[in-house]
C-alpha cells in the first residue's frame, strides 16, 4: 500500500448483497543469471538508484530469500490521511463502515492457489506486498503473469525499480509459519514454489507521479510481472503448477453495477503480522483522489500494509469471479482499502508484458 496517511497495503437489499458475499467467500479457490557473487544489489545510492535505468533488471541470487529473510520482511507502506479524496458529491461517496477482515481457511492452495505474498528490497530493507496469477492471453492455460501494485515494484516520481523481486503462491500454506512462532516446514512456506520476477511494467502515471504517501499517483498503481521458478521444472508455467490463474477485467465497472467486491491479501502492519492470508468482502464505493483522474474504488476493510497488490474479485456477466482492481492506498485508522479502475492504461501493461515473453 502507498500514500498519506491510509494503510496501504485493500448496496440493493440486503438479500441480495448477502447473497453475493456468500459467493465471493471462495472466489480464488474457484479458479481452480545468477548474481550470487555479487553485492551490487545493495547498492541504493540515489545517483545510481534513482531512475539508474528505464528496464526492470532483477538477477536471481541463490539462497537469498530463505524462510528467516522472508519472516524478517515487514511492510513498507505509508497509510494516507483518513480525508483524502475529492469530496464532492458524483466525485467521491460518504466514507464506508470498517469491514472486519476474515481469515482465509487453510490450506491457502486449496482455498486461494492463486493469491500469494511477494518479497522484495527497497533501499530501507526487505519489504512485502500480496499478488495475484493472472491468465496470459498469450500463453492459454500456461500463464507465468502476476498480477500486484505499481508501488510494490517500483518507488515511483522519487526512485527507480526495487529489487530481488519474488513471489510465493499460497505463501504460508498450512499457516504454522509465524513472526514469533516456530518455522514451518519449507514445503509449508512455499508450497508452489519461489518465483523470480524477470520481467515487470507500471503505469507510466505511477513512475512520474507516484509518492511514498499521499496517494499521488494511486488511480494508475498497478504492475504486472512474468516469472520464472527458482529451481525445480523450469518448463512448467506458473499457472500449470498452481492449477488456476484469474482473467482480468479492463472495462473499468461502475460501482453501480457491482454488489460486492472480495479482497485477498496478506497484511503485515499490525495487528497483523503479514504470516497469514486474509480478505474482505463489501459493496464498493467512489474515492476521487483528482478530479482530473478515473477515481478509484473504495471499500471498509481492517486489512492493513502488507495487503498492497492483493486481488480485487467481483463477478463477471457469465458469473465468473474475474480481477479488476487491486489493493493500493488506506488510512492509518485501517477502516478502508482502494484500488485504482483498470482501463485502457491497465490493458497496455499487461499487453506489454504478455507480448515481451512470446
Amino acid at each position: 500500500m502507498t500514500r498519506t496517511k491510509l494503510t496501504l497495503v485493500a448496496v440493493v437489499c440486503v438479500a441480495a448483497v448477502l447473497t453475493a458475499v456468500s459467493v465471493l467467500t471462495d472466489l480464488p479457490g474457484r479458479l481452480t543469471g545468477n548474481a550470487g557473487a555479487s553485492d551490487g544489489w545493495r547498492d541504493w545510492n540515489p545517483s545510481t538508484w534513482a531512475r539508474g535505468t528505464d528496464e526492470f533488471d532483477n538477477p536471481v541470487i541463490d539462497g537469498l530469500w530463505n524462510q528467516e529473510r522472508m519472516r524478517s520482511a515487514t511492510s513498507a507502506d505509508q497509510p494516507v490521511a483518513q480525508d483524502i479524496g475529492v469530496d464532492e458529491r458524483g466525485l467521491s461517496d460518504p466514507e464506508p463502515a470498517p469491514v472486519a477482515a476474515e481469515p482465509v481457511p487453510l490450506s491457502y492452495r486449496k482455498n486461494a492457489p492463486i493469491i500469494g505474498k511477494l518479497f522484495f528490497d527497497t533501499p530501507a530493507g526487505p519489504s512485502v506486498c500480496s499478488a495475484t496469477v493472472v491468465a496470459d492471453p498469450a500463453h492459454p492455460g500456461a500463464s507465468d503473469l502476476v498480477w500486484t501494485a505499481g508501488h510494490c515494484v517500483h518507488a515511483g516520481a522519487e526512485g527507480g525499480w526495487f529489487r530481488n523481486v519474488v513471489f510465493v503462491p499460497s505463501y504460508n500454506d498450512e499457516g504454522t509459519k509465524t513472526a514469533t512462532g516456530q518455522d514451518g516446514n519449507a514445503v509449508a512456506a512455499a508450497p508452489f514454489g519461489t518465483w523470480w520476477a524477470d520481467g515487470a511494467e507500471t503505469s507510466q502515471q505511477w513512475i512520474a507521479q507516484g509518492t511514498p504517501e499521499g496517494g499521488d499517483g494511486a488511480a494508475f498503481d498497478f504492475a504486472v510481472m512474468h516469472v520464472k521458478r527458482k529451481g525445480g521444472d523450469s518448463s512448467v508455467s506458473l499457472e500449470e503448477t498452481v492449477g488456476a490463474a484469474a482473467r482480468v477485467n479492463f472495462r473499468a465497472p461502475g460501482t453501480q453495477d457491482i454488489s460486492t467486491i472480495g479482497i485477498w491479501g496478506y497484511p503485515a502492519a499490525p495487528p497483523f503480522d503479514g504470516e497469514l492470508m486474509y480478505n474482505c468482502r463489501a459493496r464498493p464505493g467512489r474515492l476521487s483522489i483528482a478530479p482530473d483522474q478515473p477515481s478509484l474504488y473504495r471499500v471498509g476493510c481492517t486489512m492493513t500494509g502488507g495487503s498492497s497488490g492483493g486481488g480485487w474479485f467481483s463477478e463477471d456477466a457469465d458469473g465468473e469471479p474475474v480481477l479488476i482492481s487491486n489493493t493500493s492506498i488506506g488510512p492509518t485508522t485501517s477502516t478502508w482499502l482502494a484500488g485504482p479502475r483498470l482501463g485502457p492504461e491497465a490493458r497496455q501493461v499487461y499487453e506489454s508484458v504478455s507480448g515481451e515473453f512470446d
